[in-house]
C-alpha cells in the first residue's frame, strides 16, 4: 500500500507581493478545502508536510515566517491553515517544493510514494512541484478546491497537464482518502 503525504504549498504568506490582490480571492475560496485535508491528514497520521517559500529571508526559519505572517492583514488566511506541533516545514526559494530542497531525502526517509498537494499557485508553485515529484516517480494527487491560482485560465490549463502530462490524479478535498492508519 502507498503511503501518503500532505503536501502544503506556500499557505504561510503575509500576501505582500505584486500578485496578492489577484490570488486573495482564490486563496480564500481554497481554504475550506485545505483545511478539510489538514484534518484528513491529521486524523489518519499522515505526515502533513509544509514546504513554505522564504521570501528571501535568508536568515528566517520556518518559525518567523509563520510569525510574520501571523502580524500581517491576512493572517486570518494563515491561522486557518497553520502547523502544528507535529507538522514538518521545509523552506524553499524557487517554485517547486524540491528544487534545492530535502523534500526528497524527507520523503524518503518517510518511505512516501503518494503526494497530496494543496496551496498555491496551482499554476506556478503546485505546477512545478506536480512536475518533479512525477520525476522522481511518486503518485501525485492534487485537490482542486484546495489551491488557489492567480489566473483561473493558467489554473485550469495547469491541472490539465498535471493530469494529462504527468498522471496526476485530480480530484477534491472530499474524495482524497487518506490511509487509515489500522491499515498500515
Amino acid at each position: 500500500m502507498a503511503k501518503t503525504a500532505l503536501i502544503v504549498i506556500d499557505m504561510i504568506n503575509t500576501y505582500d507581493h505584486d500578485d496578492a490582490d489577484l490570488l486573495l480571492p482564490s486563496v480564500k475560496a481554497c481554504l475550506p478545502g485545505v483545511t478539510r485535508l489538514l484534518e484528513g491528514a491529521r486524523r489518519c497520521d499522515v505526515p502533513v508536510i509544509y514546504v513554505n517559500d522564504n521570501f528571501g529571508q535568508w536568515r528566517s526559519h520556518h518559525g518567523e515566517l509563520l510569525e510574520a505572517a501571523l502580524r500581517g492583514p491576512h493572517a486570518d488566511l494563515v491561522r486557518a491553515v497553520a502547523p502544528d506541533d507535529a507538522s514538518l516545514f521545509v523552506v524553499k526559494a524557487r517554485h517547486s517544493a524540491f528544487y534545492e530542497t530535502p523534500l526528497s531525502y524527507l520523503l524518503n526517509q518517510e518511505g512516501v510514494d503518494h503526494v497530496v498537494l494543496c496551496g498555491q499557485v496551482t499554476e506556478q508553485c503546485v505546477l512545478y512541484s506536480a512536475l518533479d515529484a512525477h520525476i522522481r516517480h511518486l503518485e501525485v494527487t492534487v485537490a482542486r478546491d484546495a489551491v488557489a491560482h492567480i489566473h483561473e485560465d493558467l489554473a485550469e490549463a495547469a491541472l490539465r497537464m498535471m493530469e494529462r502530462n504527468m498522471g496526476a490524479h485530480i480530484t477534491t478535498a472530499d474524495e482524497v482518502r487518506f490511509p487509515d492508519p489500522a491499515d498500515r
